[in-house]
């Protein structure tokens, strides 16, 4: 894979990795309803200006329609909704690391989709540690029972299957312009969860004004931006390839909230991270090729 495409990739983990803070700002004062509202209105309007100042080609099928509408109604309105929901029962540094998973849970869903790419054996092993290293991270919230912060780690593991889902589902609008996919996607996140944030939450109250600057940067950057860039980029270099960023965002995110928001890291979610990432490498795979060489003796005739 071309070096400037690792590059994209580490850019767009750095940008989501950010958004952990963001969502801890903006929540202080926003409804989740409201805050999934605004940031899916924000990327569809940038969304949708790009397409327009482009001149792309807008599928108007009602199929077609429906199904990129949909795309945009399961996975991105639920995770809008869920993540600062997740935030107010664990901290973002422990969302973040939850979020290493996102490469391991889309090799699981795509070996099993429909056209998908199929996990080999090493690849399998890779999960199997990765997921044992999802149970290390997960200990410490589970060791007081099934109270606010286990709740929280099992709705972040469930964003992230979802996550899993609508990556594979992208790879079957390969053929449409990732500008178009976006915007109609967020028009779905949009329909899906402006209604019920007016008529359940009401009109927000907001007296800070770096509410309204996370808020907007929300919808700008982890969302507008990488989502377009994930349209563009999934059919280029795989799904597998560009959930890599994941790599990047737990550590962006732990810095952040160690510096900024005071928070603490639990020594057992160190370890989790670590196993984590090691069920990373091994799906990778390239780390281990540099160790097992194939065996080059030739054979000898007695």
């Amino acid at each position: 894979m071309p070096i400037r495409y690792w590059a994209i990739i580490v850019l767009v983990g750095v940008i989501f990795g950010s958004s952990f803070l963001l969502i801890e700002i903006a929540g202080r004062e926003l409804e989740p309803l409201t805050m999934a509202a605004g940031r899916a209105f924000i990327a569809a309007a940038v969304s949708w200006f790009i397409v327009l100042v482009s001149r792309i080609r807008v599928p108007t099928e009602p199929l077609l329609v429906a199904q990129l509408l949909g795309l945009g109604v399961m996975s991105y309105a639920f995770s809008f909704v869920m993540m600062p929901i997740i935030q107010d029962h664990i901290s973002t540094g422990l969302v973040a690391m939850i979020n290493l998973l996102l490469p391991i849970m889309t090799l699981a869903v795509s070996h099993f989709w429909p056209g998908g790419e199929r996990a080999n054996r090493t690849k399998a092993i890779g999960a199997v540690i990765g997921f044992s290293g999802a149970s290390i991270l997960a200990l410490p919230s589970f060791a007081g029972g099934m109270g606010g912060q286990a709740l929280g780690v099992v709705l972040c593991l469930l964003s992230t299957f979802v996550f899993a889902v609508a990556f594979n589902i992208t790879r079957g609008f390969a053929r449409i312009a990732p500008q178009v996919v976006a915007a109609y996607a967020m028009t779905g996140a949009l329909l899906a969860t402006l209604p019920p944030a007016v008529l359940i939450e009401g009109m927000p109250q907001i007296e800070l004004s770096q509410t309204w600057w996370a808020w907007l940067a929300l919808g700008l950057f982890p969302t507008a931006f990488t989502f377009q860039v994930m349209y563009w980029m999934i059919p280029r270099v795989g799904v597998t390839n560009f959930s890599v960023n994941a790599y990047i965002g737990p550590i962006v995110a732990t810095l952040l909230g160690t510096t900024l928001l005071g928070e603490v890291v639990h020594p057992l979610h160190l370890v989790g991270i670590v196993v984590v990432m090691a069920g990373l490498l091994v799906i990778d795979g390239r780390l281990i090729k540099r160790f097992v060489r194939p065996d080059t003796r030739s054979s000898q005739t007695v």
